[in-house]
């Protein structure tokens, strides 16, 4: 069944990718299965109203919108969609606890931390925020579609009667913890997958953005608009494919001898390590993503991840894990040309060119691509 806010979101359901994203030649990561055995703790959780606003004012209760556009330096980078809710819908649901009508609960993770993740309940909550604060989306919040007797009333209009009602009205959450391990929060994200079923699919990088915000988070969105990325990828995109791609170049680049499948656990798993940079500070990521892209730009060109006509996720993955592992081993590539006529002979490799064109995430498939990006590359003095 799906999530009550699911149900207002099935009519913006695209049947694919929007018609301007850029085209990726990629497996199937979000029907990928992680094979799971997690020790979870959930239990429910009754706050007032007014409780619950407060613990989003105080960050305890984080409700961000996912959006890039953040306009000022945040712990948290994107989480959930813009919020979606018509003022119609936005006042009945105020209504309904003014009212002392039950409303549907909301569903929150704990952190370790103890900061309280929204993964279900966010229109909700935002609406009582909004509500309180006196503004909705810029503009003044006045009851409109409700009974009469509440038309035109702010917060701080309500009756007292009215007022100290709508702050004790109960909201039900379901909060869950990770009990074990603590580190990566897979089961978490399991629950935010399928939590997120209906209409508006989540892709996997953005619960990723939702589940690992920290530092890293921050750094892949810059990287994200460098001039010679934008110039291999194309569009950004949407959906965070691109984005998915630079974390797919430093998880091969520094943990490929650990990758298992699948893929979006492998994913999952190295960027909750370094979430908050603590493996790789963000001063080594900057210098070997920026000389990586430079050189594969300048001696390779525009069309590098291409080797058909969409982009290719596993050459992209192993291009850049095979150069910038060249780069380190020796230095900047002064002979251009060479550099190219390698490229070329490793598109010529059946055994390459059988490990980025099907099973992908397979794990022979990974280290072959890998090892003959690798070994390519290293030939280059």
């Amino acid at each position: 069944m799906a999530t009550y806010e699911e149900n207002e979101l099935k009519e913006q359901a695209e049947s694919g990718p929007p018609k301007d994203e850029e085209p990726v030649d990629d497996l199937d990561e979000a029907a990928e299965i992680i094979p799971y055995t997690y020790s979870i703790t959930s239990y429910g959780a009754d706050y007032p109203v007014d409780s619950l606003v407060k613990r989003i004012e105080a960050k305890d209760i984080l409700v961000p919108t996912f959006s890039w556009e953040a306009p000022e330096k945040t712990e948290v980078v994107g989480f959930q969609r813009q919020y979606v809710w018509p003022r119609s819908k936005a006042d009945r649901f105020i209504e309904s606890l003014l009212l002392g009508l039950p409303v549907p609960g909301i569903f929150l993770v704990k952190e370790p931390s103890s900061v309280l993740l929204v993964l279900d309940g966010h229109q909700r909550l935002y609406t009582l925020q909004a509500y309180y604060q006196g503004v909705i989306n810029g503009q003044e919040y006045r009851l409109s579609n409700v009974q009469e007797r509440f038309v035109g009333k702010r917060y701080k209009d309500l009756d007292t009667e009215d007022r100290r009602r709508l702050d004790d009205s109960i909201l039900h959450a379901t909060v869950v913890r990770q009990d074990e391990p603590t580190e990566d929060q897979s089961s978490i994200y399991v629950i935010f997958e399928r939590l997120n079923t209906g209409g508006v699919n989540l892709q996997p990088q953005e619960i990723r953005v939702a589940l690992y915000h920290g530092e890293f988070v921050r750094v892949l969105q810059d990287f994200n608009d460098a001039a010679a990325w934008r110039k291999l990828y194309g569009k950004k995109s949407r959906r965070l494919k691109d984005l998915e791609m630079i974390l797919r170049f430093f998880a091969f680049l520094y943990s490929a001898p650990h990758y298992r499948s699948p893929m979006k656990d492998f994913l999952n798993r190295y960027m909750a390590t370094n979430r908050n940079l603590q493996k790789q500070p963000e001063k080594e990521l900057r210098e070997i993503f920026n000389r990586t892209t430079q050189t594969i730009l300048e001696g390779i060109g525009g069309k590098a991840f291409r080797p058909k006509r969409a982009v290719n996720a596993a050459v992209v993955d192993s291009l850049m894990a095979g150069i910038a592992k060249r780069l380190l081993d020796k230095g900047d590539i002064y002979d251009k040309h060479m550099l190219k006529r390698h490229f070329d002979e490793l598109m010529q490799n059946a055994n390459y060119m059988a490990a980025v064109e099907t099973g992908t995430s397979q794990e022979a498939n990974v280290r072959m691509r890998i090892a003959l990006a690798e070994q390519a590359f290293s030939q280059i003095p």
